[in-house]
């Protein structure tokens, strides 16, 4: 183990230091450190926002990255179009906490359309929904299919996307 001077304040640290002791500056040995994880957009751009903007880690202060672009893809993530931990898909999301006009997540706030464990929207789908037709275990909608609640006008919408699905599939 040799001791190397810090990057940021110039003292003596070990060159395996993951962190500075004195000021904590991350990998202080190395002589420059880009962060953690990866940071990606693609060089196609709509309307000044890149079309594909990939992003996971830490920059090289510590701060998460986050990734924006019409297609957003990360732990963290805002775009149109969203596959996130956490994240803002405004046309759809994708992840286990999801906010968007449709969202597919383990709790999944649409606007229109919510599927989840927990889900919002006018039509939600999940163990436990809030909106105007549910298909759940449990919910507050106006229309609900569920083992103790059966209103006509829901399974009425439920059946028709389950044969559309079934059409649009091939089954």
């Amino acid at each position: 183990m040799a001791l190397e001077p810090c990057r940021e304040c110039g003292k003596e640290v070990s060159n395996n230091a993951v962190s500075c002791p004195h000021c904590g500056a991350p990998h202080p040995a190395l002589t420059k450190w880009a962060g953690t994880g990866i940071d990606w957009k693609s060089k196609a751009k709509i309307f000044g926002i890149p079309l594909v903007h990939v992003a996971f880690g830490r920059d090289s202060i510590g701060k998460l990255r986050v990734a924006k672009g019409f297609i957003a893809v990360g732990q963290f993530a805002v775009g149109a179009v969203t596959v996130a931990q956490f994240g803002i898909g405004i046309i759809f999301g994708l992840g286990q906490f999801m906010i968007g006009l449709t969202a597919l997540a383990q709790f999944a706030g649409g606007l229109l359309i919510g599927v989840g464990q927990i889900a919002s929207g006018v039509v939600t789908i999940g163990q436990f929904v809030v909106g105007i037709y549910g298909l759940a275990q449990a919910g507050w909608v106006r229309y609900m299919w569920s083992p103790t609640r059966v209103d006509m006008e829901a399974v009425a919408l439920y059946s028709t996307i389950q044969m559309r699905l079934e059409q649009w599939l091939g089954f």
